[in-house]
């Protein structure tokens, strides 16, 4: 499946070269920007399936950026930056980056990445979870709720089906340690990383067939977790 229009806004052209022919597989068009204001204004006008930000920018702040997109779009946006700074990770994907790339990065890497992004924002209506998930001899049905695993009951507490749900809405997505303490416990406070650690550890006993190589509940150092499913 082939989408219609990337955006991407970096100041440097050969890293928008490099995106571009990345992404001429993945999507129709790309269109390029080298400032804020112009990515801003083809955002705005354009409206691309896929947006590719570039932090720092020569005009306007890239998070400055990703916020005033956010405000207008639900495109995903895949932040690209030379920092490494785990807070800084974390502060883009609060205000709505929807994952985070650092350079230099491995095309094919940067590919795949995009590419969950384009089919996460393609499935958004079934973000209700009403058909149930089935991958990797599991069934998940958020409806009932009810979970099988190579068709034996597993038993899931309340908070573990808050979290899974979560995560399986998102899929694809990296949701950060205090978004994901927020859905779940309803709260902005407290030791995120803690509570979500414990959690997680007893998900992936009941879900991954290896928990100690997790494939369906992927850690992001520093940052937070994504579920990761083809479903």
């Amino acid at each position: 499946m082939q989408y219609d229009l990337a955006l991407v806004i970096d100041d440097e052209p050969q890293i928008r070269r490099v995106v571009r022919s990345a992404l001429e597989g993945e999507v129709s068009r790309v269109v390029e920007a080298s400032t804020g204001a112009e990515g801003l204004e083809i955002a705005t006008t354009q409206l691309p399936a896929l947006i590719i930000l570039d932090l720092g920018l020569p005009d306007i702040g890239g998070i400055d950026v990703c916020r005033e997109i956010r405000k207008s779009s639900t495109a995903p946006i895949i932040v690209l930056s030379a920092r490494h700074s785990d807070r800084e990770k974390v502060k883009l994907l609060d205000v709505g980056a929807d994952d985070y790339v650092t350079k230099p990065f491995s095309t094919i890497e940067f590919q795949a990445r995009a590419r969950a992004q384009l089919r996460r924002a393609s499935q958004a209506p079934m973000a209700n979870l009403e058909a149930p998930l089935r991958i990797d001899g599991l069934n998940i049905d958020f409806a009932k709720p009810a979970l099988t695993r190579d068709e034996l009951p597993v038993h899931l507490t309340r908070t573990e089906w808050d979290l899974l749900r979560t995560l399986a809405k998102n899929r694809g997505r990296t949701l950060t340690h205090t978004q994901l303490f927020t859905a779940v416990w309803a709260k902005p406070y407290g030791d995120a990383q803690q509570y979500l650690r414990v959690h997680i550890r007893s998900l992936r006993r009941k879900l991954e067939s290896d928990p100690v190589r997790p494939r369906l509940i992927v850690t992001e150092p520093g940052v937070g977790y994504r579920f990761e499913s083809d479903q």
